[in-house]
């Protein structure tokens, strides 16, 4: 099923296929349209031609009348619109303001019409085609306009827009459609739902602090043990030694401390959705601390205020081509050779990045923490056949399937990536809960 999903989205990428539906869209005539035309075209023939039949003769006459004059309001009106939106699009005319919204959540976005009030039986409306997962909705403003409001489903960054606008007739025999490309910056965050403040996410650097006997980095020299061959007579106590005659030696303590500096980024995937809002709430609320640096898939450079970080949140979600791996990158940006704590946001479930990031964890010295994000728990609870048909499934009902986590696969990605990094983390957007690495309540 995935697989087909892909090839279908892939077909829809292909020149081919924009090209067809281009001229899909120039095609003056819709379904009813060309039914309404044959059934009178034919009825004509057969009955009003051949039968002489008066009554099938007037109806089919009235018929095709009604369908020619409304093709030809259509195609008319349609163009005189399509121009005159392409002037007031060039000149600006109060609609050059950045788009700046929430995703889930109905927004206004300053685009407005005329309303069609001199021409007859003929309505204007229109559709944000570009970014996707965006719905729109067209309302009438007190002063008679047509006000655009759009619903983003997923967080997105772009610096323009295309529009598909559709004057039809409103019996809706014809339709006269095109597209129409906007250059304004358009910006959706993601939703951050019920996410509550997080915990502060503090990374571990090497040096003086906390023990960590684990670690790679020397810090002050605590620890005793008995002299053994090949230590340095450096390290060797000979206060202790002139007392009781006994080789001791003093060894630097392998410790971590809680940096003031913080390291975290965003990995992006299909589901992510969940991650980058969890995401925005760390920035947001200041989870990180005061001194962080912030990156994300689609960035080229690292983020260290959140005006910035949170374009890289809106950024990291690929409309088309998806994004590739960027954290090698960024931690040589960031890190360079210094081993580092670095936290990372993804989303709960088996994606690309996990063999990535295992590749990431075996060659760099630094230690990493996985905050994981869904938007609910998908149960796969058996079911009878007669409960299958006559009941409708409303356990999952208003999530995202593509965010949800099964938790038994969830459980099981938990288990591999604990053994490779410091600690895990899980976050429901839905109920705003945190789990543990046993999907315990934190």
């Amino acid at each position: 099923m995935v697989s087909i999903q892909h090839t279908v989205q892939s077909l829809r990428q292909t020149w081919i296929y924009t090209s067809l539906r281009s001229l899909f869209g120039l095609f003056p005539l819709t379904l009813q349209g060309c039914i309404t035309l044959l059934v009178a075209a034919g009825a004509l023939s057969i009955y009003g031609y051949s039968s002489m039949d008066l009554v099938v003769f007037a109806l089919t006459i009235c018929a095709l009348s009604i369908l020619i004059f409304c093709l030809f309001c259509v195609v008319i009106s349609g163009m005189l619109v399509q121009r005159r939106i392409g002037q007031r699009i060039e000149t600006g005319a109060g609609m050059s303001e950045p788009i700046e919204v929430e995703a889930g959540f109905p927004n206004e976005t300053g685009f407005e019409l005329p309303s069609l009030q001199l021409i007859p039986l003929v309505k204007l409306h229109w559709r944000v085609v570009y970014p996707d997962y965006v719905k729109t909705r067209i309302r009438i403003s007190p002063d008679n306009m047509l006000t655009e409001e759009i619903i983003p489903q997923k967080r997105c960054l772009t610096d323009q827009v295309q529009r598909q606008f559709t004057v039809a007739d409103v019996l809706g025999f014809c339709r006269y459609s095109w597209r129409q490309r906007q250059e304004v910056r358009c910006k959706a965050l993601p939703r951050s739902n019920t996410v509550k403040p997080l915990p502060l996410l503090r990374s571990l650097t090497a040096e003086d602090g906390i023990p960590n006997p684990a670690g790679d980095p020397e810090g002050d020299r605590m620890e005793i043990r008995p002299y053994a061959p090949g230590d340095s007579v450096r390290d060797i106590m000979w206060k202790v030694y002139a007392r009781n005659r006994q080789l001791n030696v003093r060894l630097a303590e392998k410790s971590v401390f809680h940096s003031k500096r913080t390291v975290a980024y965003l990995l992006s995937s299909r589901g992510d959705e969940a991650a980058a809002a969890v995401a925005r709430v760390a920035l947001e609320s200041g989870a990180l601390g005061d001194d962080w640096v912030f990156g994300a898939d689609g960035s080229e450079q690292p983020c260290d205020t959140v005006p910035t970080a949170l374009e890289a949140v809106a950024r990291s979600r690929a409309i088309g081509t998806p994004y590739s791996y960027g954290l090698d990158k960024f931690l040589n940006l960031t890190a360079g050779q210094r081993g580092t704590h670095c936290i990372v946001f993804a989303a709960a479930e088996s994606a690309p990045w996990l063999g990535q990031i295992k590749n990431t964890i075996g060659r760099y010295t630094g230690q990493f923490s996985v905050v994981l994000a869904t938007d609910g728990f998908a149960e796969d609870l058996p079911t009878q056949l007669w409960q299958r048909l006559l009941l409708q499934d409303r356990r999952n009902a208003g999530q995202d399937q593509a965010s949800t986590s099964n938790r038994m696969e969830l459980l099981g990605l938990l288990t591999e990536l604990g053994q490779l990094v410091e600690s895990t983390l899980v976050v429901d957007r839905q109920t705003g809960l945190s789990f543990d690495k046993q999907l315990r309540k934190v």
